[in-house]
């Protein structure tokens, strides 16, 4: 369970803020967000390519998560405080679940979500989950939500933050289906290749006997890049309305 945020505030401000420097890397991961799109070059070839092409869908799939740091920052603070490798997938399934079914969704039936909201809500998962690490619902209502139907929920947004990445192209119907299911599987591959990273990094941090003292500054840079998030989508919204 995430501790509290009674006993995360009692630990002296020096030894939180040893924490700031590595968790700095979660904000700066929110800022570099804004380049997080298809490449140019990728672009071009989702726009002219014809028939069925598996494998650089795929490619293209895993690529795209391996870049979204929107999703990778809301998977950090899924799996913050997971410690047994049995329920680090039973989260990122629930997770995987949501954001496949309405990544397929989304494309194959072309039902179109603005793109700035449903990023924005992204951007409010990260705070949320931050959040819930901190022990805030906790304290504040007395009870704890449903963690395994957030996740999930969440997924589903997620997945329509990636459909509206690929929306924005003229998608040839020939191939349609299996590339986009080939996309698909990649976004899991990358998943996979960028969860794995993270797992380690996280598994040597818990063994440094200052981690305990650092969770309270890293989730609220946590929470900070999913604010990030959140003011650079409602601006573009108020831009481009």
């Amino acid at each position: 369970m995430p501790p509290a945020i009674s006993k995360l505030t009692s630990v002296p401000r020096r030894t939180r803020w040893r924490g700031v420097v590595l968790a700095a890397l979660l904000l700066v991961a929110a800022v570099t967000v804004l380049a997080h799109g298809v490449a140019e070059g990728d672009a071009r070839f989702i726009e002219q390519s014809s028939g069925t092409q598996l494998l650089p869908f795929v490619y293209l799939g895993a690529k795209h998560m391996a870049t979204g740091y929107d999703h990778l920052l809301f998977l950090v603070g899924v799996i913050f405080f997971l410690y047994r490798l049995k329920d680090v997938a039973i989260y990122v399934t629930l997770f995987a679940v949501g954001h496949s079914s309405t990544l397929l969704y989304g494309v194959l039936s072309g039902t179109h979500v603005n793109p700035y909201i449903v990023d924005a809500i992204i951007g409010l998962s990260v705070v949320y989950k931050a959040l819930d690490n901190l022990g805030a619902y906790k304290v504040w209502f007395g009870f704890q939500p449903d963690t395994r139907a957030a996740v999930l929920i969440f997924g589903l947004f997620h997945g329509f933050g990636l459909a509206t990445k690929l929306q924005d192209f003229e998608l040839p119907a020939d191939g349609l289906v299996a590339n986009i299911l080939a996309f698909n599987v990649g976004v899991e591959i990358g998943q996979i290749l960028a969860l794995s990273a993270i797992l380690i990094l996280m598994d040597f941090w818990r063994l440094h006997h200052a981690f305990a003292r650092q969770a309270f500054a890293s989730n609220v840079l946590l929470m900070a890049a999913g604010f990030t998030l959140v003011g650079y989508q409602f601006t573009g919204y108020a831009i481009n309305s």
